[in-house]
């Protein structure tokens, strides 16, 4: 009987499946985290979070702009329009839902940084408990 086909799946010893993995999940985190600062227009926002997070996470217009949808379909932020050099641009701004999320979702992280500097201790040989 043959063997069956190897299934190929990710490589979890590449940095880049899991820089990839980290950037997909902060995004969301780091679009409330500029927008809580200041209303903006999509680009800005990119650029924002990009100078944020000092490069670690670079959101494209692919990312950012079904994220700015779903938060506007849940009620978390609004737009205006504006009309800019004979270009209409939406400008974003978090609602008192969206403000509230964001609390939320810096709760959940600092929950996540305690894990990962438990686990770095792990790896150092350190005695930890991880996520304990």
């Amino acid at each position: 009987m043959p063997d069956a086909a190897a299934k190929t799946g990710p490589d979890f010893l590449s940095r880049a499946y899991w820089n990839g993995t980290i950037k997909m999940s902060l995004s969301k985190f780091f679009i409330l985290c500029v927008l809580h600062q200041r209303a903006m227009h999509g680009y800005d926002i990119a650029r924002a979070v990009e100078q944020t997070t000092n490069g670690c996470c670079s959101p494209t217009e692919g990312t950012i702009y079904p994220v700015l949808r779903e938060f506007e379909e849940g009620g978390y932020l609004t737009f205006e329009t504006e009309v800019v050099s004979g270009r209409e641009r939406k400008v974003y701004t978090l609602t008192d839902k969206g403000r509230a999320a964001f609390k939320v979702a810096v709760e959940a992280w600092m929950d996540v940084t305690r894990c990962l500097l438990d686990a770095g201790k792990l790896v150092d040989g350190k005695d930890a408990a991880c996520c304990g």
